[in-house]
Order: C-alpha cells, then sequence, then structure tokens
C-alpha cells in the first residue's frame, strides 16, 4: 500500500480538498464532495444547477476526484498545476489510496450511497498514464463494486476507448471549437482534433461528455457541434474557470460561465 500524507485541507458547504504528499514528497490534489440525487439528471434537467439550498450528503451522491498525476506534463493555460516545475506519474498504488484515505474519514460505506462515484479528474492526464490508471480502478472496482469511473481526459491521440463500458464513463476536455485557439489552451501535440473525437463511440452506461470551459463566447460552435458530434453518444457540459495565479497571467481573467462554486 502506499504511503499518503496529509499535508492541508479546505472545507467548502459540499466537501474538501485535500493537499497529499507522497513518500517522495510529490503533491497530490485529492478532492471528496457530495451531491443531491437530483443532479445526476443532469442530461434529462439540461441543467445541473442546485433547486435549493439543501445540498445532500455522501448518502446522496458521493464522489472522491483523484490525481493520476502529481503535476502535469500538459500545462492548460488555465489550470494551477501547472505552476509545479517538475511532475511524476503516480503507481496505481499512489491512486487507489487517495480513495481509501476520503473513505476512512468517513463512517459509511460507499454500498450504501445512492451513487459512489470515482472522478478521474485532478491532477494529470489520465491517458498519458494509462496503464496504472486502468489498475487501479480494477483494484477500486474489486474492493467497491458500485463504484462508477468518470474519466476524463485532453484526447491522448492514438488512444484506446474500446474498454470504456458499464459504469465507465469518458470525458473530453474541449473547451474550444477553435482548434489554434484549443491548441493554445491545451499546448501538446499528441491530442485528437475535434472530428476525430466525435468519432469515438464507447460502451458505457452513460454518454461521453464534452466538458467546455468557454473562455471566450466564439470558442462554441453549434454548426460543429452539431456535425461532428451525434447527441445521442455526446453530452455537453459547460463548465467556469477556476480562476487562479495561471489562468490570471494568460489573461483568462473571466469566462462565459459566471457561477461560483459553494463556498
Amino acid at each position: 500500500m502506499a504511503k499518503l500524507t496529509e499535508q492541508c485541507s479546505k472545507t467548502f458547504a459540499n466537501g474538501s480538498v485535500y493537499l497529499l504528499h507522497t513518500e517522495d514528497g510529490f503533491p497530490i490534489e485529492t478532492t471528496d464532495t457530495f451531491l443531491p440525487t437530483y443532479t445526476k439528471d443532469a442530461i434529462g434537467a439540461k441543467q445541473n444547477a442546485l433547486q435549493t439550498t439543501e445540498l445532500g450528503s455522501r448518502k446522496d451522491r458521493w464522489m472522491v476526484g483523484i490525481s493520476t498525476m502529481s503535476g502535469c506534463p500538459v500545462r492548460c493555460k488555465f489550470c494551477a498545476t501547472g505552476k509545479l516545475k517538475r511532475w511524476r506519474k503516480l503507481t496505481a498504488a499512489e491512486m487507489v489510496e487517495q480513495v481509501q484515505f476520503i473513505i476512512d474519514k468517513h463512517d459509511l460505506n460507499p454500498a450504501n450511497s445512492f451513487e459512489f462515484k470515482v472522478n478521474w479528474t485532478r491532477m494529470g492526464e489520465p491517458f498519458l498514464n494509462i496503464e496504472a490508471v486502468r489498475e487501479a480502478m480494477e483494484t477500486i472496482s474489486k474492493r467497491y463494486p458500485n463504484t462508477h469511473h468518470y474519466i476524463s481526459t485532453i484526447g491522448v491521440r492514438n488512444s484506446d476507448f474500446s474498454w470504456i463500458k458499464g459504469k465507465t464513463t469518458l470525458q473530453f476536455s474541449v473547451h474550444s471549437f477553435d482548434e489554434r485557439f484549443r491548441d493554445w489552451l491545451i499546448p501538446i501535440s499528441k491530442k485528437m482534433t475535434l472530428k476525430e473525437m466525435g468519432r469515438v463511440r464507447t460502451e458505457s452506461n452513460l454518454k461521453t461528455t464534452l466538458n467546455l470551459t468557454l473562455a471566450r463566447e466564439e470558442d462554441f460552435n453549434i454548426e460543429l457541434l452539431k456535425e461532428w458530434f451525434n447527441p445521442q453518444c455526446f453530452f455537453v457540459k459547460l463548465s467556469p474557470i477556476n480562476m487562479n495565479d495561471v489562468s490570471d497571467a494568460n489573461g483568462l481573467t473571466d469566462g462565459v460561465i459566471h457561477q461560483s462554486n459553494l463556498v
């Protein structure tokens, strides 16, 4: 078992975020959040906003967000992870331990939650560490069979998506339909074009998510969306920019979506 040590944490209205360190001193971000059960029907409701001030509990929708790397080589222009000067891939054991760390914080078996979800969405690009990621997923699912895995990627070129099935769901980080601007936002050459993403099909129980953290109104193109992405296979999620030193330094001080996190 990997040994992770808690360095500090911040608590907000519906959960907490933790800074953990690996045994060799690399930082990891792990989150522990919850939401009411009705927010699971974002597709049917066509939005994911809270309807009341009642936030639910971990017996409703319990979500653990884990890192697949410490740092990240992609260095997206709005991501604070890019501030770290060095990075490394995490082992499968270090990923599993993040989930166990959060579970051990609470007197609740994930099997007793309406939904228990592991979001592979924090630090790192999962598909640049995919063998360890898949090993960790298998271990977590054996330990907690009701786990829903939600894996987010920039769309690393030549990735294998054939294993995305059942309770594993894929998310593409799109952010702009302008490929030149997207290349600036996500400065790594080995990524798929949006048209190539539109040809991806999975056997997940849920549609593939297209996540757009829109910096400019012109980054959304309804005509290209309709041309490349079949609505039977894809779901669009619009997200705000979580402002930080990196986004500020790159002139991304605002965005199209104006909604703050719960505090």
